[in-house]
């Protein structure tokens, strides 16, 4: 599929994926359409050339309006919290998701892609696990409505309605909450630590490669196909975060055993319950930090000719100058 003058349609513009998917998309001849949830979201999307659609992707009729005249629908809204209550995940992770497809499906759209997430695979997997390996949601409920919206969404593919989904890494870069925002704002507070002392393998992926792996599927219509998408490159969980703290200028986190960095996140967390507060990190976040090995990307090298344009040095090169000018305590409210 020749992607010039395509009309995607971008769920979760307002996010940071979106957000960079909307302006790479316009950078290369697309119109982009996008779907917010909130009216109150800064204009960005609007800004880099985007129309805008504000309602949820679990009401039929918006979802009717973001769809018409549509050629692609690339889904990004999720809930992508480390813990809650299933119900909540479900409804967007889930339905929102089968809302949306079955539309598109409806009025026409030919192309949609997913992003899932690797997270399907749950937190004990083998190394270089593929995408054919098995899935679990080791107890977790986004690793849960992840694999519940895999299962009935490749079920609407078809000749005239291609699905197409990713299972995305570590996405980092400008506006990463979990993994450029959060920490960072951990490390300047002396509150940041990381489990195990860092062992294990953090697959990050820069924004412009997913991107990047986004268009090259659109492109070679890989349609009823799943690809694992990482940087490919096999990094310890404290070689990323302590690069995260040099490129900052801030002190070495420290490592703490995982069990009791676990007790205390719930010690916090119980904390913040007690005093209202919003929680800002879970002690199930320990797990998403220690998964033990890498992802295979080998299915997207050899079917995408996906290669990594973007290293990590070079990724957080370009982050650390949208940190220097941006509030991200604003972002974490």
């Amino acid at each position: 599929m020749n992607l010039n003058n395509k009309t995607i349609l971008i769920t979760g513009i307002d996010e940071f994926i979106g957000l960079r998917a909307a302006e790479l998309a316009i950078a290369q001849g697309m119109k982009v359409r996008g779907l917010q949830t909130s009216p109150g979201q800064d204009k960005k999307a609007q800004n880099v050339g985007a129309e805008i659609i504000v309602g949820s992707i679990t009401d039929p009729a918006i979802a009717h309006k973001a769809c018409q005249g549509v050629d692609i629908v690339l889904h990004t809204t999720q809930i992508a919290e480390e813990a809650g209550e299933i119900k909540h995940f479900r409804e967007i992770n889930v339905g929102g998701t089968l809302n949306i497809a079955k539309v598109a499906k409806q009025v026409g759209v030919k192309t949609f892609v997913h992003l899932s997430s690797v997270l399907v695979y749950g937190f004990n997997y083998p190394d270089h696990v593929k995408e054919s390996d098995p899935l679990s949601a080791d107890n977790n409920p986004y690793c849960q409505t992840k694999i519940e919206a895999e299962t009935e969404l490749i079920k609407l593919n078809s000749p005239e309605f291609g699905i197409i989904i990713l299972r995305p890494g570590d996405v980092y870069g400008a506006g990463s909450i979990p993994w450029i925002v959060r920490p960072v704002q951990m490390m300047r507070q002396k509150l940041f630590a990381y489990p195990s002392d860092g062992k294990g393998i953090m697959n990050h992926l820069y924004v412009d490669n997913l991107v990047d792996a986004i268009f090259l599927a659109i492109e070679k219509e890989t349609y009823g196909e799943t690809f694992n998408i990482t940087d490919g490159e096999e990094t310890s969980w404290k070689d990323y975060f302590m690069h995260l703290a040099a490129m900052e200028g801030l002190p070495a986190p420290i490592s703490l055993p995982k069990e009791e960095m676990k007790l205390f996140l719930r010690v916090r967390l119980q904390g913040q319950k007690l005093f209202r507060q919003k929680a800002d990190i879970f002690p199930e976040s320990v797990d998403f930090m220690s998964r033990p090995y890498s992802y295979s990307i080998a299915k997207a090298t050899s079917l995408l000719n996906y290669k990594p344009k973007v290293d990590l040095e070079t990724g957080m090169r370009h982050t650390h100058e949208w940190l220097k000018k941006t509030d991200i305590q604003k972002l974490l409210k």
